[in-house]
């Protein structure tokens, strides 16, 4: 098994990519809702 047990891990650093993750996930939803929207309006 591993040497360490996690006691090492940078915990801000490991929020802060959570966050990011979580913002895109957010951004990326609205992205492709409003794109689904604008091809049913536009192309049915």
């Amino acid at each position: 098994m591993a040497d360490n047990d996690g006691s090492m891990m940078d915990y801000n650093e490991h929020e802060k990519t959570y966050a990011l993750f979580i913002t895109l996930t957010k951004y990326g939803t609205a992205i492709v809702a409003i794109i689904l929207i604008l091809m049913a309006l536009f192309l049915v």
